[in-house]
């Protein structure tokens, strides 16, 4: 049986703002799996459950450049905020999303290996990185990137620092824009709803099983009539169904007017939007959480044990 932590508790309150006695029971009933942890809190809270589920954790900047050669988005990730706003840092993350503009590199390792100079490190951008780390005294590392040929028409919309978003799109240039901020705002995770991952889907209905096998059994415990079978089946499918549109960009209510959707909007424009690239500082990486009691108590003893 895995020790359940406070910070463990914390960090499952933090993606899903249920109670925090409810996170601790379903971590326990999880065995300290988080992911499954917020699957049961999905199932017994419902919606309740998600409201803070795309929260991000680590620190970092998305930058975007453009060249005559092309376009890039990327991230590069920090310990804490406050390298987020270093100049060095900042100036670290621009350069290399001109470089990945300029020279389209395969991977990040190219990417690390191109010409690079700052602040007296160099000659390449892996040595300023490594620089940079021994001068600010803390860890960065570029995360991932996208590059644009400059044939392709793309719109994009950075949010601050911490969320970048790019569309490729044929046709009315203000109407993409539109639709970078509005991905930037609801954060589809496919263009269609063809378009979203197998697991995706499969975990929602999932979900959606479960929460009506809970729904049977306290309806049977209060002696009240069970749906049927085929009901049952129909309400699961339904439920992936909403899931499915509210997830795909094009079947998603427009952000400028709840009258229409992206799709509908776009159809009024003129405008194709062929896919979107979405980047949230963090998104998916878990920061780590120290449990400062703990901490405090662990001196403590060893303190005692030295004395």
């Amino acid at each position: 049986m895995v020790a359940i932590t406070a910070s463990m508790v914390a960090e499952l309150r933090g993606k899903t703002d249920a109670p925090m006695m409810e996170c601790k029971k379903a971590l326990t009933e999880a065995d300290g799996d988080m992911v499954k942890a917020e699957e049961l809190l999905r199932v017994k809270l419902g919606s309740k459950a998600g409201k803070a589920a795309a929260r991000v954790t680590a620190e970092g900047v998305v930058a975007i450049a453009s060249d005559a050669a092309g376009s890039a988005m990327i991230e590069v990730n920090c310990e804490t905020d406050f390298v987020t706003k270093n100049d060095s840092f900042l100036a670290l993350v621009h350069g290399a999303a001109q470089l990945v503009a300029q020279h389209n590199p395969a991977d990040l390792g190219a990417l690390s290996g191109l010409p690079f100079s700052l602040a007296g490190f160099g000659p390449t951008l892996e040595d300023v990185r490594k620089g940079l780390i021994g001068k600010i005294g803390e860890n960065m590392t570029f995360r991932r990137f996208q590059r644009f040929a400059s044939g392709a028409q793309v719109a994009s919309y950075l949010h601050g620092t911490r969320i970048g978003v790019v569309v490729q799109f044929d046709g009315d240039a203000v109407a993409a824009k539109d639709v970078a901020m509005h991905v930037a705002a609801m954060k589809p995770v496919s263009l269609s709803s063809a378009d979203v991952p197998a697991e995706l889907v499969e975990r929602e209905r999932s979900v959606a099983a479960a929460k009506a096998a809970e729904d049977a059994a306290v309806a049977t415990a209060a002696g009240k009539p069970v749906q049927s079978a085929e009901i049952v089946t129909k309400r699961i499918e339904g439920g992936v169904q909403k899931y499915l549109k509210e997830v795909s960009l094009l079947n998603q209510t427009f952000v400028k007017n709840d009258k229409q959707t992206v799709e509908q909007m776009l159809k009024g424009c003129a405008t194709t939007v062929h896919g979107f690239t979405l980047y949230v500082v963090g998104e998916g990486i878990e920061k780590r959480v120290d449990d400062f009691a703990a901490e405090v108590a662990a001196q403590v003893a060893a303190a005692k044990q030295g004395a």
